[in-house]
């Protein structure tokens, strides 16, 4: 691999949904150090988030082209929606393609969820879903789909009136959901969706302890990261990245907001 001044344990290309805010921010403070990231827009003009959604999945290899001949060593598809409505088989046909189109490891956050949920042993798990309708529906029948079975599934309350229900959700909100399952009869806590701010809510999680909870973006970055580095990822990685290890100071420099019950 090309040796680069930012990047030189690994550069990540880096797939997100036109209007998402988070993907970028949440990869950056969890980035281990050497790591660097490059991204590219999935765009549609379809007119309903599902058609959306699907859309992007026809486009995953061309925009991923957009980065040219940048020495990336490993491709990550920032968005989960379109997994639940194309299904495991077609993702991992996807998967196979691009890996084999570009010679890197590749992941999309969904596919990054099952690895880490397999590598904690959960198999009961919670959903924190910030989906709507049908979209809630195929996201249910996606997880039962690869092997997991739905213990609970809660809603935070989205962001009414805002540019994007999801994408402007506060932590706070996703942490009241996700307290809502702790006591519940599940092996693992999964936040859904690369849209939701889970990192503090990830850390005041950790703090109480209880179910292990993970988010997509988590996942993502410790699955890219791993593989990217020739490495398979574990169990004892992924324990460290659930508590916080090498990100915790990172986010609270760059995000953390005072007085928010989402920040331990």
């Amino acid at each position: 691999m090309a040796r680069l001044d930012y990047g030189r344990a690994g550069l990540i290309g880096m797939l997100t949904p036109q209007a998402n805010t988070t993907v970028e921010p949440e990869l950056w403070a969890l980035m281990p150090p050497g790591w660097s990231m490059i991204n590219a827009r999935l765009t549609s003009n379809r007119p309903t988030i599902e058609e959306r959604l699907v859309d992007y999945t026809e486009k995953f290899a061309a925009v991923a082209g957009e980065f040219a001949n940048a020495p990336i060593t490993a491709l990550g598809v920032g968005c989960t929606g379109p997994s639940y409505l194309i299904g495991a088989q077609r993702e991992a046909e996807l998967i196979g393609e691009l890996a084999q189109r570009h010679n890197v490891p590749v992941h999309t956050a969904a596919s990054a969820t099952i690895a880490a949920l397999r590598a904690l042993g959960a198999r009961r798990i919670g959903l924190v879903s910030p989906y709507p309708g049908a979209l809630d529906t195929a996201c249910g029948a996606y997880w039962r789909s690869v092997g997991f079975t739905v213990a609970a599934r809660v809603g935070p309350d989205l962001a009414r009136g805002e540019f994007h229900p999801i994408y402007a959700l506060e932590g706070d909100a996703t942490l009241a959901a996700a307290r809502r399952l702790s006591a519940g009869d599940c092996d693992a806590i999964v936040m859904l969706g690369t849209g939701m701010a889970t990192l503090g809510p990830l850390l005041a999680l950790a703090e109480q302890g209880g179910p292990p909870a993970i988010s997509c973006n988590l996942a993502l970055i410790w699955a890219l990261a791993g593989s990217g580095a020739g490495q398979e990822p574990d169990r004892d990685s992924l324990r460290r990245w659930i508590g916080g290890e090498s990100w915790r100071a990172r986010y609270r420099m760059l995000f953390a907001p005072e007085g928010t019950q989402s920040e331990p």
